[in-house]
């Protein structure tokens, strides 16, 4: 929390005279400054320069599973054999997904 080194100090009589309601109503407005917004209608409006891909196309090569690879049942991604930490259920588990 930020500290106002510029602002007066409170003297122990001042500090033992805020009461709880006062704290409590401190704490509330502080609360009440909280704004909602959705994310995906300030998304809509910020537009990078340069980012109209629309007339683009996207061209790649997929290729078939490997010998030496295996998909992990948990993650789903293509890993080599060497990554192959255990089978659980007939299923292969990449090392990383195993810990």
């Amino acid at each position: 929390m930020a500290t106002d080194y510029d602002a007066p100090r409170k003297t122990d009589d001042e500090i033992a005279a805020d009461s709880i309601e006062e704290l409590k109503a401190r704490r509330a407005d502080k609360s009440s400054g909280v704004v909602d917004e959705d994310e995906t209608e300030a998304a809509e409006g910020f537009e990078l320069p340069g980012a109209d891909l629309s007339g683009e196309e996207l061209s790649v090569r997929v290729l078939p599973p490997q010998e030496d690879e295996f998909t992990c049942s948990v993650c789903f991604l293509v890993h080599h054999r060497s990554q192959l930490a255990m089978w659980k259920k007939n299923q292969p588990i990449c090392a990383d997904c195993s810990s």
